[in-house]
């Protein structure tokens, strides 16, 4: 079969395309599937260039996976060759990550353990299916399970043209709150607000602190509604600090990763004075995507895919995430 493969860590130049890689076989208890798209995430990016401390075999990367099951192993019931799946990527028996410590979807087959499958509904694509689960499972946990955004809030979304954020923007809308979304260029803004967003800020041209006090008011100690009742800060970074200051008293600060640094100065004064709410979400459930395919189904939320790339264009996909030049999901299909 046809496989992007990476045999060291580095730059997009390391992935290469092997047209011989060796077809998976199925051990008893798994399954082989027939990619129907795949989509990256940052995760992605962060297994190219490896990550301190953790280290990953070389594998074919690629998180979130929809296929069609070609190939079924010994003893594995309640599937077979035809079915429609969506990958959950997360192994939760041996705690693994598909796509960082086992061979992943950017390939024409992958091989996963069974209990990973997710039945896939006819009138969802491979390409919205493959949107879901790392960018919009972890979204779906931070604003819904965890967040618990209701109706009525005003939400401020940073990072809001992502895959992460422009699920975000779906669900406040679908809770019936009030979103503000930041983005880097009037253009995604556009898409944005045509995805349901009340409100955008360039963070680019605007600092977004004095965008949002200058059109919601100035959070004061003694309490009011100036500002936002929730900030959705996956970012990290510069960005920390500025999002307190953005949240009334008894805001809460919601935060699924930190894609713009991790370990970002902070001002805990905020966090007393205004007894701000710190949520940390992490990962996603399997209901939570068993949840987001009937609202997929429903056409409640729409998977927003910015571009889809062929197999062997692999490398062309990786830099345009990698130039965060997207609103929505980057696609690869074989």
């Amino acid at each position: 079969m046809e496989a992007m493969v990476i045999r060291q860590h580095g730059g997009i130049e390391q992935i290469t395309l092997e047209k011989n890689f060796p077809d998976p076989k199925p051990e008893p208890g798994e399954v082989v599937v027939k990619v129907g798209a795949t989509s990256l995430n940052y995760h992605d990016l962060f297994t190219l260039k490896g990550m301190p401390g953790i280290k990953v075999p070389m594998p074919m990367m690629g998180i979130d996976v929809a296929g069609t099951v070609t190939t079924v192993g010994a003893g594995v019931t309640g599937w077979k060759a035809g079915d429609r799946v969506l990958i959950d990527p997360i192994d939760r028996e041996r705690f693994r990550l598909l796509g960082e410590m086992y061979e992943g979807g950017l390939a024409q087959l992958v091989k996963v353990p069974a209990h990973q499958l997710v039945a896939l509904p006819k009138s969802i694509s491979f390409e919205a299916a493959a949107c879901l689960p790392v960018a919009y499972g972890t979204a779906y946990r931070m604003m819904v399970a965890r967040g618990g955004i209701q109706r009525g809030e005003r939400v401020l979304i940073l990072g809001a043209s992502g895959g992460v954020g422009t699920c975000c923007v779906q669900l406040a809308k679908m809770a019936g709150a009030e979103v503000i979304a930041c983005a880097s260029s009037e253009s995604k803004l556009q898409r944005l607000k045509e995805m349901g967003a009340d409100h955008g800020i360039n963070y680019v041209e605007t600092d977004f602190v004095e965008a949002v006090h200058k059109q919601f008011g100035k959070p004061r100690f003694a309490g009011d509604r100036n500002g936002v009742d929730v900030v959705v800060n996956f970012t990290g970074g510069d960005t920390w600090v500025k999002s307190m200051r953005c949240l009334h008293r008894n805001g809460r600060l919601l935060t699924c990763g930190a894609t713009a640094g991790f370990n970002p100065p902070t001002d805990i004064r905020f966090i007393w004075t205004f007894e701000l709410n710190i949520v940390g979400s992490n990962g996603w459930d399997r209901q939570d995507l068993i949840e987001l395919l009937k609202l997929t189904e429903s056409g409640k939320i729409k998977p927003v895919v910015d571009h889809v790339f062929p197999l062997h264009q692999t490398r062309d996909a990786f830099a345009k995430l990698e130039k965060r030049d997207v609103c929505g999901k980057v696609l690869v299909k074989p």
